[in-house]
């Protein structure tokens, strides 16, 4: 287990830095007036990786082993860091290597890391591990949040800071982080909850869920860059997005009207609905965050973006995990369970059942109250997100159309191209 959290921690290092770094490399080498079709481009092959990550990691933790989803990335990495090394030629910075780490916010990160885990865990735990009044709930939460209040007070000070206050001045810059952070929030919490969703309400195997949530996955894909690409043609954004956020918000709200009857149509329909605003959240938000931004901090603030959607995905991930908890504690104790299955009143173990509940020995009607109770955790899962992409749409309103126009570069671009 040591070994596994160790290489989770430098696989978040790695993959956090290169999800940043890729998105602030295109506002750095691009004019706001191409940035939106540059997006679209860079969209798709992410939203791909949303579509056959879930589907690779099924087949090989079902038919092969779980070792080969770390395996499998170490080809796909090497051919990434090949094509780096030998055609990124950025114009190099007019500073040393050693002058650069000097300018890092090095205490910022540190204090910002360590107020995200102390806020993030015990909103994963509460009513799971621990109650909700116990001080191993309340202490780290009130720490965490507390040490995340400082952090914005302190930032105000280091001449670089993690987020410099001059990036939130303006309200469409406000406005578009918030947005971000619920996108995270929702998207990362889909992604978890869906493929749990088919398992445990139809019984199918991993892969078979990942199969089941492709209308999702291959939406996504196709809207990432459709939305992106829109922008550039019509050179207006403000309707793209409150359109995505009223898909995102309608198409998570009738996820609730699924049961175990639920027919195919049906469910893949309204994957369909909920796709098309993931999608067009996913590329479109960046070009006002840009446009409220000077050319010089534009690369900024596509990072600052990318870590408030990271922000929320680790907040929805961990609030989600209390309400399933929660809720399926609620209905699972008012089922009399057989000895076998008993243990499912320690919420715990709730999820690392799932795979087990096509074959384990119960009744068929017990099977199918287990079934709809794990139905009921994931409908108020449901009803949370769609709650939550209702305050992504009410903050989409207070963001403004800003021109497109500019053709000035970022600070650190191609060699080849014009200063």
């Amino acid at each position: 287990m040591a070994v596994l959290i160790i290489g989770r921690v430098l696989q978040g290092l790695g993959g956090g830095g290169l999800d940043v770094l890729s998105e602030v490399i295109v506002a750095d080498i691009t004019t706001l007036q191409e940035r939106a079709m540059y997006f679209g481009l860079l969209s798709l092959p992410m939203a791909a990786g949303c579509i056959a990550g879930p589907i690779l990691g099924a087949v090989f933790s079902e038919y092969v082993t779980w070792r080969w989803i770390g395996w499998i990335n170490l080809p796909v990495i090497g051919v990434a860091l090949f094509l780096a090394i030998s055609f990124m030629r950025l114009k190099p910075i007019d500073q040393s290597l050693r002058a650069q780490l000097s300018r890092i916010d090095w205490l910022g990160m540190l204090v910002f890391t360590a107020g995200c885990i102390l806020f993030a865990l015990p909103l994963s735990w509460a009513g799971n591990m621990y109650p909700w009044s116990s001080w191993r709930t309340v202490v780290p939460l009130v720490i965490g949040a507390l040490i995340l209040v400082g952090f914005a007070f302190y930032e105000a000070y280091p001449t670089d800071a993690v987020f410099p206050y001059r990036i939130f001045h303006s309200r469409t810059a406000q406005m578009t982080l918030l947005g971000s952070f619920i996108h995270g929030f929702v998207l990362y919490t889909l992604l978890q909850y869906l493929p749990l969703f088919f398992q445990a309400v139809y019984l199918e195997t991993p892969f078979q869920s990942s199969i089941s949530i492709l209308p999702f996955c291959c939406v996504v894909f196709v809207f990432t860059g459709t939305a992106a690409f829109a922008v550039d043609f019509f050179r207006r954004y403000r309707w793209e997005i409150w359109t995505g956020w009223v898909f995102l918000a309608v198409g998570c709200g009738i996820f609730s009207l699924w049961d175990r009857s639920s027919s195919l149509a049906i469910t893949a329909s309204f994957q369909v609905i909920a796709g098309i605003g993931i999608g067009t959240i996913f590329s479109v938000p960046p070009i006002p965050m840009q446009a409220s931004a000077p050319p010089e901090d534009q690369g900024l603030a596509m990072g600052i973006m990318v870590a408030f959607r990271l922000f929320g995905a680790l907040i929805g991930l961990a609030i989600s995990a209390t309400t399933f908890s929660s809720v399926f504690t609620n209905r699972i104790d008012g089922i009399a369970l057989p000895a076998s299955v008993a243990f499912l009143k320690n919420p715990s173990e709730a999820v690392g059942f799932i795979p087990y509940l096509r074959t384990v020995d119960v009744s068929p009607a017990v099977r199918d109250l287990i079934r709809d109770a794990y139905k009921d955790a994931m409908q108020t899962i449901w009803y949370e997100l769609a709650a939550f992409g209702t305050l992504g749409f009410l903050s989409s309103l207070f963001v403004e159309e800003l021109t497109m126009e500019t053709e000035e570069l970022g600070r650190q671009h191609f060699e080849d191209a014009s200063d």
